[in-house]
């Protein structure tokens, strides 16, 4: 099984669009090669990598034999014995799973095989990250051998990049509005996020609107700080503490209500503070291009006095809910309301 030819490893996000994010590829460009590193701590992205190297090599040879190697439990000579010569010449791929739990045994074997691999056998080391094995992974990449970089996905940004991903991998759409409540619902894990896609996709027909996305998971904590959020921005105090009042009453905690509330200022903040800068300046704060359409809107109807003063809100109730204060619930009604009447009319 000849390989295919690798590209040089490219800046990518996991979720498949361009980011700062660390060199590498991503799970769905990387393509079979002698040798191939699967490194990250984002399962899903990573186990989508391994699939795909498997469903590559049996496209090409439905025959090909795959053998799994247990990192953690590898004894000596078992990497010279899965990719030796076979009787009959079979194509193979092995994976090794758990390097970054690996035995001595297993970096001294596989440092030695990336130097000069077989030429019919496909080898992906799986590395959960942590500092296990960097002997192997620096002899990996010095060897030239194509990476797939899978780190978890820690801005919205890259969140919203890997929904729109998803959905056009599906052949479908979804609004921007619904992009953002669908990551503001299920956003803190992306294996669920992915099963959410799924199921949006399954149950519904044309493009995917906020409504519906409301309708599946407008329950979730998330969410709910974010409607919040959104209405307190706008000025709607009254649609604010009715939103907040049945947050409370569905038993949502304070805590995350005032994260939610941070968050959506620290976003308004970051625009202001490179107003008139220029679109480049917008770029590196690291946002969709939905988010910055929409705090330059927002922000023509607040000064940097009123943003200033709602911070200050927030930050009280922040130190109130954690502690400070006797009424979580009330810190959290204030500071909607003081961030409400700062926006300007």
């Amino acid at each position: 099984m000849p390989p295919a030819s690798t590209s040089a490893p490219r800046r990518t996000s996991r979720g498949g669009a361009r980011s700062s994010a660390p060199a590498g590829l991503a799970w769905d460009e990387v393509v079979l090669a002698p040798v191939v590193l699967v490194t990250g701590a984002e399962e899903l992205l990573a186990d989508r990598a391994v699939e795909r190297l498997v469903a590559l090599a049996r496209e090409r040879d439905p025959e090909v034999e795959v053998t799994r190697v247990d990192g953690a439990a590898y004894t000596a000579g078992e990497l010279t014995l899965v990719t030796s010569p076979s009787l009959f010449a079979e194509d193979r791929l092995v994976v090794v799973e758990g390097v970054e739990k690996a035995t001595d045994d297993l970096i001294l074997d596989a440092t030695a095989y990336v130097s000069t691999p077989q030429s019919d056998v496909v080898l992906v080391l799986r590395h959960g990250g942590g500092q296990r094995g960097k002997r192997l992974l620096d002899a990996v990449r010095a060897a030239g051998h194509p990476v797939a970089a899978c780190e978890p996905l820690k801005k919205d940004a890259d969140k919203v990049a890997f929904v729109t991903q998803e959905l056009r991998r599906a052949r479908r759409r979804m609004e921007p509005r619904a992009v953002r409540s669908l990551v503001d619902a299920v956003g803190s894990d992306l294996r669920e996020l992915a099963a959410a896609c799924t199921q949006l996709v399954s149950d519904t027909t044309g493009v995917i609107s906020v409504e519906v996305v409301e309708r599946y998971y407008g329950g979730r904590i998330e969410a709910t700080g974010f409607r919040v959020a959104d209405a307190a921005v706008e000025g709607a105090s009254g649609e604010a503490v009715a939103l907040l009042r049945h947050a409370f009453a569905t038993g949502v905690d304070p805590v995350p209500l005032v994260a939610a509330l941070a968050a959506r200022l620290r976003v308004l903040a970051k625009v202001s503070a490179v107003r008139g800068r220029g679109s480049g300046a917008e770029r590196e704060l690291g946002l969709a291009p939905w988010q910055l359409d929409r705090s330059r809107r927002e922000l023509a109807h607040w000064t940097p006095e009123g943003l200033a003063q709602a911070i200050t809100a927030v930050a009280q109730a922040d130190a109130e809910v954690k502690g400070a204060g006797r009424d979580p619930h009330f810190a959290v009604e204030r500071a909607v309301l003081r961030i409400a009447a700062s926006v300007r009319r």
